[in-house]
Formats: C-alpha cells, sequence, structure tokens
C-alpha cells in the first residue's frame, strides 16, 4: 500500500508551487500529497472559527500549511487524518515571517490509500533568500504575524482559485481574504459583494455621521467592510450587490465587532480615504454565496441569539405589520414567514423593512437565508438580520434536495413546532435532559412542587383511539371547545360566535416505550398531527366514512420512534393524586445526530 501512494505522490510539487509556478500547471495541474501532521488550533476574537495546522509532504520537501475555514468538513468527516493521501484541489501559496505557507482552499482525500506512516524522509522547503522575500502577510486568528515593514515583491507564487494572471496583473499578487490581518501592508483582494446594507445614520451628543457595509466573498472565506461619512458618500454607489470587485491598501483591518456581525471571521474592514475599489472584468471565477445550513429540527439545539443560515420551503406568508419601538417610539414594517423542511419542523421566521414591504414571493418557493438570528421568543424563532440576505429559489444542491422531498411527500406532511421549549426550560428552573422511562420513574419526576422537564426518545406503542380529538372554535388563538346547536351551527361561549362548521383539534394519549419501561404521555394538535400524518379534521372524516382506512391511519402510526419533550407534573382525577405527563413538542429521530451522540458515548469507554 505505502509503495502505491508513494507512486502516486507528485514529487517536486511543492518546490514548483513556490519557487516555478510556471511550471505547476504544466506538470502537477492536481498535486497529490501526504498529510503528515494535522493539529487543531485556537483562534481570537468571539465565537472564533475552528482552525486546522497541516504539514505537507510530497516526500522530497514538505510545508507548514494552514486548512481554510470551508474545507473543515474534511476533518469533521473523519476523512483527513495523519498519514493520509491527499489531492490538492485548490490552494494559496503564501510566504510568512520567513517561512513558507500553503493556505489550502479545496482538497479531496483519496481513502482507497488509507492512512500510512511517514513516506520517505522529507525536509524542510527553504525560503527565498532575505531580499528576495514578498510582503508577509498572515493568517487571521493563527498568530502567524508577518513583518512590518513591507519588502521588495518576489516572482509570484502560484495560485489556483485567485488569479493572478493577465486580468489582475496590474493588482499584483491578489491575496485571498483568509490571510487578512492587521499586521499585513499592502494587499489586494478580489471579492464578491454578497450583501449590501443600506445607509444608516446615527445621532449622539458627541457626534453624529453615517456608515453603510458589505459583506465580501472569495474562494477563502469572508469578511464585512464599512465605511464612514466621506467614504459611505464616496464608496456607496460604486458597489453593487452581486458584483465582483478588486479592493486595495490603504484599507484597516481590525478585529471584528462579533455584535454587529454575522460572519464568521476574526477580523473585519474599514474603508480609508485612499481605498482603491475596482469592478473586475471577470465576474465568473468568484464564488456566488456560502451558506452553512442549520436545518429547522436542528434549532432545539441552537443557543438563543446565535447566528445561522436557513433553507426551508416557503409554507406561509403573512401580511406586513407594524410595530412601535419602545425605545424610540419609531416604527418598524415587518412580515412574518413560515418555513419547513424536512427534518419535520417548520418555524416561523421575520423580515423587516424594505425586504418586507417588498417581498412578493409565492408559497411553495425555495428561500435561502444568510444570517438570520435565533430568538427564543415563543419557543424557537428566526429573524432575519439587516446584515443577511435572502435568495429565491437559489441553484444550490439543498434547493434542489428540498424541492424534490416537498413534490413527493413534504406537501401532505404534517409539520412539528419549537413552541414552548424555551418557556418549559425557564418555568423548570433546569436544561431539558434526556432521560430513559425508568430514570423518569425512578427520579420521581412530576412529585415536587414544581414542574419537571425532561427529554424522551421513545417508541409507539399503543394509541387510545376514543376521544381523540374535540371540535374547536375556527377563531384565531381560541381554540376552545365549541357546542352544537339545534341549527347544526357550533357555538363557542368564549367568542360568543356561532360557526358553521368546528375545527376539530387533537387530544391524544400514547403509550410509548424504550427499552426500559412504558410511560403514558397526553400530547395535543401539533403533536398529534405529527404522530398521525394528517390534521384531526382528515382522521375524523376518515373514522366516519371509511374505517378501514381510519384503522390504517393508526396501524401506520404505531411503531413510530420520536424524541419527545415532555413536562411532569402532579394532577388530581377522581380525588386521587397522580403524575401526568405532557408532550410539549416531538420532532422525528436526526439520525445523524444520534449517530454522533452514540459516538461520543462510545469514546468514553476506554477499549484498546
Amino acid at each position: 500500500m505505502a509503495d502505491a501512494a508513494q507512486a502516486q505522490i507528485s514529487r517536486g510539487a511543492l518546490n514548483a508551487i513556490f519557487n516555478d509556478p510556471d511550471n505547476v500547471a504544466r506538470n502537477f495541474p492536481v498535486p497529490i500529497c501526504q498529510c503528515v501532521q494535522i493539529k487543531a488550533l485556537g483562534s481570537t476574537g468571539e465565537n472564533p472559527s475552528e482552525r486546522y495546522r497541516l504539514v505537507l509532504s510530497d516526500v522530497d520537501n514538505f510545508v507548514q500549511s494552514m486548512l481554510a475555514t470551508q474545507a473543515n468538513h474534511v476533518v469533521h468527516d473523519g476523512k483527513l487524518k495523519k498519514g493520509s493521501i491527499v489531492r490538492l484541489k485548490s490552494w494559496q501559496a503564501n510566504e510568512v515571517k520567513g517561512k513558507r505557507i500553503l493556505i489550502v482552499l479545496d482538497l479531496e482525500v483519496i481513502e482507497s490509500l488509507g492512512e500510512l506512516e511517514k513516506i520517505g524522509d522529507p525536509v524542510a522547503l527553504p525560503a527565498r533568500d532575505e531580499e528576495a522575500k514578498p510582503v508577509n502577510t498572515t493568517i487571521g486568528g493563527t498568530r502567524f504575524y508577518g513583518n512590518d515593514k513591507p519588502q521588495p515583491a518576489a516572482p509570484r507564487a502560484a495560485s489556483r482559485t485567485v488569479p493572478t494572471s493577465s486580468a489582475s496583473g496590474s493588482h499584483g499578487t491578489i491575496h485571498p481574504i483568509e490571510a487578512l490581518s492587521p499586521y499585513g501592508h499592502k494587499w489586494t483582494i478580489k471579492a464578491r459583494v454578497t450583501n449590501k446594507s443600506e445607509i444608516r445614520t446615527w445621532h449622539k451628543a458627541s457626534s453624529e455621521g453615517k456608515l453603510f457595509s458589505v459583506n465580501l466573498l472569495d474562494e477563502s472565506g469572508e469578511i464585512k467592510a464599512t465605511g464612514f461619512n466621506n467614504e459611505c458618500d464616496a464608496l456607496y454607489d460604486v458597489f453593487q450587490e452581486g458584483s465582483v470587485y478588486y479592493i486595495s491598501t490603504p484599507c484597516r483591518v481590525q478585529l471584528a465587532r462579533k455584535q454587529f456581525s454575522n460572519i464568521p471571521n476574526d477580523y473585519e474592514l474599514t474603508f480609508e480615504k485612499d481605498t482603491l475599489v475596482e469592478k473586475a472584468e471577470d465576474q465568473e471565477n468568484v464564488p456566488q454565496v456560502r451558506y452553512n445550513f442549520t436545518t429547522i429540527g436542528q434549532l432545539q439545539d441552537i443557543d438563543k441569539d446565535s447566528t445561522i443560515d436557513v433553507i426551508g420551503v416557503l409554507k406561509e406568508v403573512a401580511e406586513v405589520n407594524q410595530i412601535e419601538s419602545k425605545s424610540t417610539g419609531k416604527g418598524y414594517d415587518k412580515r412574518d414567514l413560515t418555513l419547513v423542511d424536512d427534518s419535520g419542523f417548520s418555524v416561523r421566521l421575520t423580515i423587516w423593512g424594505k425586504t418586507a414591504t417588498a417581498f412578493d414571493t409565492n408559497p411553495e418557493s425555495i428561500v435561502a437565508f444568510k444570517g438570520a438570528k435565533v430568538s427564543d421568543f415563543n419557543g424557537r424563532s428566526l429573524s432575519l438580520l439587516s446584515s443577511g440576505s435572502m435568495s429565491l429559489d437559489p441553484d444550490i444542491p439543498e434547493a434542489h434536495k428540498l424541492k424534490g422531498w416537498y413534490d413527493s411527500q413534504g406537501r401532505s406532511e404534517s409539520f412539528a413546532t419549537h413552541t414552548n421549549m424555551a418557556s418549559a426550560g425557564a418555568a423548570g428552573g433546569r436544561q431539558d435532559q434526556t432521560k430513559t422511562i425508568s430514570q423518569v420513574r425512578d427520579e420521581n419526576l412530576g412529585m415536587s412542587e414544581k414542574d419537571d422537564y425532561f427529554s424522551v426518545k421513545a417508541t409507539i406503542v399503543f394509541i387510545k383511539q376514543d376521544s381523540i380529538s374535540y371540535p374547536a372554535c375556527l377563531s384565531e388563538n381560541c381554540n376552545k371547545k365549541v357546542t352544537e346547536l339545534p341549527d347544526g351551527t357550533w357555538r363557542c361561549e368564549k367568542c360568543e360566535i356561532a360557526h358553521p362548521r368546528p375545527q376539530h383539534r387533537y387530544i391524544m394519549t400514547l403509550n410509548v416505550a424504550d427499552h426500559t419501561g412504558q410511560l403514558y404521555l397526553s400530547c395535543f394538535d401539533d403533536v398529534g398531527r405529527l404522530v398521525m400524518g394528517m390534521d384531526a379534521d382528515q382522521l375524523n372524516e376518515l373514522k366516519e366514512n371509511d374505517a378501514e382506512g381510519a384503522q390504517k391511519a393508526f396501524d401506520d402510526a404505531n411503531c413510530k420512534t420520536l424524541f419527545f419533550r415532555c413536562r411532569a407534573r402532579m394532577d388530581t382525577y377522581n380525588d386521587q393524586q397522580r403524575v401526568r405527563y405532557q408532550v410539549l413538542s416531538a420532532a422525528p429521530i436526526d439520525f445523524k445526530s444520534e449517530a454522533r451522540k452514540l459516538t461520543e458515548l462510545i469514546k468514553l469507554y476506554n477499549i484498546d
């Protein structure tokens, strides 16, 4: 195996990348190297990005390398390990404080060759002579610092994805966003504007002014850039959302203020008086947008105030409403959207301002949001930040997958919500913990003066079929039981309205089991829809007109395994006290998440 791997490795490729870039495209179009070391690094700032340092070898030489954050998945997926043979698909060569640094933007692990001991006896790739060093740069958050004084430029190193050909020759070497830091003094980036904010003003006792910001993206990463006052006037009309620009120093690089940005970068840019901005002729060789999606079902595990990207099917579109700020008295336009996805959950997402008033998209469209803030209001909800962006029916694999799922089965499914999750945790004074059924009983949950909250993964073994639903009021946010009148209408005593028909809502009793025991759970309409796969009106119609179809619906619901979030409280029934277990929310099993949890449990055991 080692001989086969050595035969595939591109010997001399690393030397060519740094010293003979013209030879790279001819002899090493896709270099193959061995990863002889991998190390996780810390980072700076709030919510730091996870970073990995690699040592790559081509048998003759080895070079220190940094894995760009968008390529971290090869580590997270367990593919890239010490000894792996890798195919370099995209990179940026740099020299930092006299050392050769290769920023790996994209790579592929050749899994068929496995993990091997270090092949050969490679030596470090020597640095250039001192007088020939290029201007040094640094990789954000890795503590590789460049020189303070610029050095004479050396011949350009090879770059696969950031062109340094005639198209950008007048701009010198194009630096990746990933390599920007406060310690680099002269650089040019080529980046696409993925979002441009409106001009915002501020008025304080000490100062007043205006500003705008843009989000910039290249192959290596993203960064936020802001222009104040004069720079706002000069550059606001220059930048167009979706276009690609060269941006050159002078331009200040500083630590990012995370409270004002949703971009995963330790640094941000501030335009200065003489910052050079030029629209690129080549608009194609820069990515459009980069997402890191969280499924709607995963929101229950996301901390409040986190910023995420989400994609879903647009299920409902509410009218525009206006709310008034308590602090300023200023009115803001808002519109609520309901999104669903194949995790079996729905969520309310709020858009604001011009985005809300101009929104004109039909339900059942696929919508991707970048930069949505997670709120715990009424369970879990989302709000699109002013720095966020929205894309309708994007041409990306996640959108095509969702569209296929919705057309084939999602249109007829019922969806759970995250309602009451946050209030349950707060009321219980504790985090919901996953328990087995025997733990719920042994720990006497629900027998104290306060309610207890827990989660359990269990399988439905019995559904009580009598009194499975009740006729409810059709008025919004009422849900009270209605009474049938002699004339065939249904009266709600609370609303004092007679409706032509009721809306049936589930009130179900389930018997669920895991490997430790059984438990009876009470659940309401949202959970009932998820369990039965239809609303209560549909089920009642089946019971009246198609007994066999109704029985099949119950049979299909039986033996479903779900993740239940429950409340346990003491209740009195027929003058006897008992513990009642009420389901607050339910969700299908996320098998990827469950597999990760089991993997972590296995790691707790020291098995040779």
